[in-house]
């Protein structure tokens, strides 16, 4: 068996080469905003506990989740490539399937809302 040598660079961090830093899709302080508030409506009922966002190439996903451990519950995606098609926003449930799709966060997690139902007695 033979070793190969290999040459490691000891040189001080400010003079290597400067690395690529990629360009990650994140929400704006609007979109957050959105995201929260209905968020910590669901907290309050008991219905989610926790959450997770994950910036990401190509889109920004906000996870929700009833326990930590689970998988999420739903996830609304943020994918500007789609802004000009489909709109860019997306919400998700558990198993992959696309709810809503849109131009508007609030009106793609308006589906989510719960509507009063008529009780007849």
């Amino acid at each position: 068996m033979t070793m190969q040598n290999k040459v490691i660079s000891f040189q001080p961090h400010h003079l290597q080469k400067p690395q690529k830093h990629e360009e990650l899709v994140s929400f704006n302080r609007r979109d957050i905003d959105a995201l929260m508030q209905f968020y910590s409506k669901r907290v309050g009922t008991g219905e989610w506990r926790d959450y997770a966002m994950d910036m990401l190439k190509d889109r920004a996903v906000f996870s929700v989740f009833k326990r930590a451990s689970e998988v999420p519950v739903y996830t609304v995606h943020k994918t500007p490539k789609l802004a000009k098609k489909q709109g860019e926003w997306s919400l998700l449930n558990a198993n992959g399937l696309i709810l809503k799709r849109g131009k508007d966060l609030k009106l793609v997690l308006s589906v989510l809302d719960k509507k009063p139902k008529l009780v007849f007695s």
